[in-house]
């Protein structure tokens, strides 16, 4: 079988991979010069099924409230033209009762440590360098009162198998001694031993290029502008580059799912949400960060990748725009200034800004679509590395007609 996947990023890569490792003849479609050069390029790099909390819970309202009066915010709305932030902004307040961010947030665990399984297996297969980093993620908290809060609500994932441990503020410094001039900010913290880091984009790439070696096309620099259909399936993809045909076709798009399947009838409730990161790099600072950790007061995440820093913060409702100014990065860049003052070389630290794809419950569309031969894995929100590898084995597991290895039940699309 030859299948088309429209995609560079680290799901439609992976998703190449687990079909070409099942025999498939695997043709990757990708608009940018190389793999993984948009969102999977920029984001915080953590396998991280202890962050899998949905971000359309009960609080959720208030702070998008906030953010009209407060610009210092987290998450930030801002008012747009673009009637579809309306529409999705309307599904994701339909998902922010208790009831439905319980049930999301556990099916998204579901899927992510199943995901970090699935990566486990790939990279006992495969001999691939991406700065991985084993040692588990602090998610840690500045109040007494705040980590209460966090161990009671982690009872969920760890009702579902999370490992978690509670951690003073002394027992952070023994996990990680590059906090010890910020101790006294941080009552304790979260530990999630089994949770992980890697560099996405030189994962994505490296695993790329054993694709093209084993036989796979990749056509970079080729933009899709549409499908030709007939009937109930899929005959072809439209490019610049002429019309590249397949028997199966996976939609692995990202926030640009929604644009391609609006054009033959497909309802797709992506909308993208701006990030932003800081790569910072090291430069023989003697304390950088050596486990990697989430300031959940201030929402970021902060990574070590060998000798850079990845820092991430911010979810910005601002539609398909990624400008960027350095105004943006001054409060992520203070936070982590004063978790690791000798940490990095602050004054070179490279500025992106990316697409987060997301949909209203959290979860990605995973499944076949109204066509019989057009598949989805995409809408993977904040943790698309983290969901990537799990997504891409059920996807090549439903092409071949063979059942996932874990229950789908509320996974799959309609």
């Amino acid at each position: 079988m030859k299948v088309i996947v429209l995609g560079g990023g680290v799901v439609g890569v992976t998703t190449a991979y687990q079909l070409q490792n099942d025999g498939c003849d695997v043709v990757i479609v990708e608009r940018q010069p190389l793999v993984a050069a948009e969102t999977s390029w920029g984001n915080a790099g953590m396998i991280a099924p202890g962050h899998s909390f949905v971000w359309s819970s009960p609080k959720a309202p208030m702070i998008l409230l906030k953010s009209l009066v407060f610009k210092d915010q987290a998450l930030r709305f801002k008012f747009s033209a673009d009637p579809r932030l309306y529409s999705w902004s309307w599904r994701f307040l339909m998902e922010c009762t208790s009831t439905k961010a319980r049930r999301n947030t556990l099916l998204k665990h579901r899927l992510a440590a199943y995901s970090q399984r699935v990566l486990q297996q790939v990279i006992a297969r495969e001999a691939i360098e991406y700065d991985r980093n084993d040692r588990g993620i602090l998610y840690f908290h500045r109040t007494q009162e705040a980590l209460d809060h966090g161990v009671a609500q982690m009872k969920l994932l760890e009702s579902d198998g999370q490992v978690i441990r509670v951690l003073s503020r002394d027992q952070v410094v023994a996990v990680d001694p590059s906090l010890a001039s910020a101790k006294h900010g941080i009552a304790g913290a979260i530990y999630c031993p089994t949770d992980e880091t890697g560099d996405p984009a030189k994962f994505t790439r490296a695993l790329a290029e054993k694709i093209v070696a084993r036989g796979g096309t990749l056509l970079t620099d080729t933009a899709v502008s549409g499908f030709e259909t007939a009937g109930q399936n899929v005959a072809g993809v439209r490019t610049d580059r002429g019309l590249v045909t397949g028997d199966a076709y996976v939609l692995a798009l990202g926030s640009y799912s929604p644009l391609l399947g609006r054009q033959i009838g497909i309802d797709l409730p992506i909308y993208p949400i701006k990030g932003y990161s800081l790569t910072i790099p090291i430069d023989g600072q003697p304390l950088p960060p050596t486990v990697a950790a989430v300031d959940e007061h201030n929402l970021v995440a902060i990574s070590r990748f060998g000798d850079r820093i990845r820092v991430t913060a911010t979810a910005e409702f601002a539609g398909y725009d990624t400008s960027h100014k350095p105004s943006d990065f001054a409060f992520m860049k203070r936070v982590t200034r004063e978790l690791y003052p000798a940490g990095g070389n602050y004054d070179r630290a490279e500025m992106w800004a990316g697409l987060r794809p997301m949909t209203p419950t959290n979860l990605p569309f995973l499944g076949r679509s109204k066509y019989r031969n057009l598949y989805l894995n995409t809408g993977h929100g904040h943790i698309g590395w983290t969901m990537s590898h799990g997504s891409a084995r059920i996807t090549a597991d439903l092409i071949a007609g063979r059942a996932p290895a874990i229950p789908t039940v509320g996974l799959l699309c309609d």
